[in-house]
């Protein structure tokens, strides 16, 4: 009798378990993957400007396409330009040692909304990548490439760009170098988008930690 009772205590755990994992997040289309920084110096410059007050330091961005069984990203990438791979190659980055990646969802987004954006993510694949960050200039940088498919949705809102570190309120050094090797100005106090800046938008939920 004591053995009939275990086993079905046994198994009713089992079954809990396995309806646990069924019911687990999946990813959707839509999706958007932030990963945190990289060793490279563009990425601790971007990560030390743009940190929140939640403490995020995100330094990329994509944005995640199901297809049949494969999940793909589509990215701006600094040395690709717009790209689309697959999501353990994103979640790769070569320059990376340690990292990690998080994934978040646009809260109430229709249907028409996201076909509108997958669209254009697909449209703008081979576009370069934006290395001055002004938004007027060619190509796209990682976050504006993410605004840029959801600008008619008014998804995400544009904020004046600082490429100064906080405590010093001097310019970062690898900003200065970069603007300097491009031989334009900083484009200090210009309107742009940030991975950090984005994933404090209240459009956005957070969902799981993907590593």
């Amino acid at each position: 009798m004591k053995n009939t009772i275990l086993t079905r205590i046994l198994r009713l755990i089992v079954l809990v378990l396995m309806m646990s994992c069924a019911t687990s997040t999946k990813i959707k289309s839509g999706d958007i993957v932030f990963i945190s920084a990289t060793q490279s110096d563009l990425s601790e410059a971007i990560n030390e400007v743009t940190q929140t007050e939640k403490a995020t330091n995100y330094t990329h961005i994509g944005i995640c396409s199901v297809e049949t069984d494969t999940v793909f990203v589509y990215h701006s990438d600094l040395g690709k330009g717009v790209v689309k791979e697959s999501l353990d190659l994103f979640l790769k980055p070569d320059d990376a040692s340690t990292y990690s990646a998080d994934l978040y969802r646009i809260k109430n987004i229709t249907q028409s909304q996201l076909e509108g954006a997958m669209s254009k993510a697909k449209k703008l694949l081979g576009a370069p990548y934006n290395t001055t960050y002004i938004l007027e200039d060619k190509g796209y940088y990682c976050s504006e490439y993410i605004y840029e498919l959801f600008k008619q949705d008014s998804i995400f809102a544009l904020e004046p760009m600082t490429f100064k570190n906080a405590e010093t309120n001097t310019f970062h050094e690898g900003w200065v170098s970069h603007y300097k090797e491009l031989g334009i100005a900083i484009p200090e106090g210009k309107l742009g988008c940030n991975p950090n800046g984005m994933a404090a938008s209240k459009t956005l939920v957070f969902v799981e930690h993907l590593q």
